[in-house]
Order: structure tokens, then sequence, then C-alpha cells
């Protein structure tokens, strides 16, 4: 899902989380009945197993194949999940109700560049489920405490916590990590890049 806020820095260029999107293409398929929405979920697992398959990001012939597929099945998608009728208005002023499946196939088209963005920069992930790992502890530190009670104590806190997520992506575990911090060392993929 785009969260707008985000697309208010735009000294970036952004990435859509796909895990979110396969979810929500999954319910528009299994609730709603939406075929280009099954078709839809399978196109973006086959890019991700491509990319895989090349060790980080397509070919631009490649890239616009998987383009074309993913504006076709939207196209498919029109049909089976029309915009709302502008003569139902009513003298209702604004945007007039979608359904779940069309506000998704609508963000689909609009987001396109930010939904395939994995396929063609190295460094943008399929997913951004690592990255909402690292702040669910934050979140939820927040939720039992209500705040933090000091500037400091939030930096500590997020010093640990980065330390801790670092380590366990490159496969130390925490008591590991932990034990390395009280002898004084880091762990050595902290030393190889300073060598």
């Amino acid at each position: 899902m785009a969260v707008k806020p985000y697309y208010t820095y735009d000294q970036c260029d952004h990435a859509l989380c796909n895990a979110h999107h396969l979810r929500e293409l999954e319910r528009a398929f299994d609730q709603d009945d939406q075929r280009w929405a099954g078709e839809m979920q399978k196109l973006l697992i086959t890019i991700n197993q491509s990319v895989d398959a090349t060790g980080g990001s397509l070919s631009p012939e490649k890239g616009k194949r998987f383009r074309q597929q993913y504006r076709r099945i939207l196209t498919r998608g029109d049909i089976e999940s029309p915009p709302p009728d502008e003569q139902q208005r009513n003298g209702k002023r604004g945007r007039l109700k979608r359904t779940k499946a069309r506000s998704l196939l609508e963000r689909l088209r609009q987001f396109e560049d930010d939904v395939l963005r994995f396929m063609v920069v190295v460094e943008v992930p399929f997913t951004n489920n690592l990255g909402e790992n690292d702040i669910r502890m934050t979140k939820v530190q927040q939720k039992i405490s209500g705040c933090f009670r000091s500037m400091e104590g939030t930096e500590t806190f997020c010093l640990i916590r980065g330390y801790l997520s670092t380590c366990r992506k490159q496969k130390v575990s925490a008591s590991e990590a932990l034990r390395a911090l009280y002898d004084g060392e880091l762990p050595g993929f902290f030393r190889m890049g300073s060598e």
C-alpha cells in the first residue's frame, strides 16, 4: 500500500512493498473473484524469481516484456473491476467510492514504477519486510510504555536494536552479538569494511 506522506520526500525514488501487494491481490482473487488479481500475483512472483535468478536486476528487454504483461493484466482488470459510474453521482461531490479491488488496481497503475523498481535496481528488494521488522520493536516499546522518557533513552534503544538487527542479518545470533559487545569486540563482518 502506498503511504502518501512518504511521497512528500521527493529527494529519493520510492519502492513499494510487494509482500503487501501479494496479500491484497490474494484477497481480491479469493473474496472478490477478480481473475486479474490472481494473474498479477503470479506475474509479480515470476518477476521476483527472475530477478533472483539473475542476481539482482533484469535486462532492459526482459524488463520491458514484464512491464507489457503487467499493463495487459491491469487493462483486463479494468473490465472485471470498472471504475464507478459517474452518472450515479446524484449531486455528491468528490471522489466516488471504489471497491477494494478497484482501488488496488488504480494504485498498481499509478505507482507502476515504484511497484516494479525491484526489477531494475539491484539494491531494491521485492519486499520491505526486513525494514518493517526493524521498526516493529520500536513501535511495541512505544505501545507498552506510551513513549520514550528521554532522547538519550530513545537513542540507546535504537542503537542496541540496530546493532542486533544488523548482526541477525549477518547470521550472528543475538547472544553471540551481545557477548562480543560485552567483551569489547565486534563481530567479524564489522571489521571487514575497515580493512
